[in-house]
């Protein structure tokens, strides 16, 4: 099941750097994941200050 990322996003960017599958991308007020190519792996949410990429 992809990563999907919260409101609590405060568009620092940590996770689309620490995202191996480059499946994230900056969207309208917060950063968004493509589920299409999210692997599951969790770094985006290791990697996020806030806590805001969540398990879908």
């Amino acid at each position: 099941m992809a990563y999907k990322i919260s409101e609590d996003c405060i568009m620092c960017g940590a996770c689309a750097e620490g995202c191996p599958a480059g499946a994230i991308a900056e969207g309208d007020g917060k950063y968004e994941i493509n589920a299409d190519a999210c692997v599951d792996c969790g770094a985006c949410a290791e990697t996020c200050p806030v806590g805001a990429p969540q398990q879908a």
